[in-house]
């Protein structure tokens, strides 16, 4: 059966037009190179602090806390081409001066890059 039909084959019809706040924003994709935030007001007067370049890279090693350089991106397990433009997002693997280090968060929301070293 086709995803969005009825069992008889007809279609679903919408119920409504998306709300202004339920519509996406900019797509931010945050690349390689000299650190750069960007603040963003939001409802409540509040503010979302993303990134735009990123440079380092905090990585727990052992019970300290470490801010590695980033050399290079390595591989982006949910989109190939990601990797060779150099955009950081979540599950991308990067190369570090102690090792190969996967990013954990998402850093176009959180305005940081956390990792956990592989090697």
């Amino acid at each position: 059966m086709k995803q969005g039909r009825k069992i008889s084959g007809a279609r679903y019809k919408k119920r409504r037009k998306k709300k202004l706040y339920e519509l996406p924003g900019q797509r931010r994709e945050v690349k390689l190179g000299q650190e750069k935030r960007k603040n963003k007001s939001t409802r409540g007067r509040n503010q979302k602090t993303f990134l735009i370049k990123a440079s380092q890279v905090n990585v727990r090693i052992g019970n300290k806390i470490q801010k590695l350089e980033i050399k290079n991106v390595l591989e982006t397990p949910s989109n190939r081409f990601l990797a060779r433009q150099n955009i950081l997002s979540k599950g991308t693997i990067v190369q570090t001066e102690k090792g190969k280090v996967k990013i954990t968060n998402r850093p176009s929301q959180e305005g940081m890059i956390n990792g956990i070293l592989l090697e």
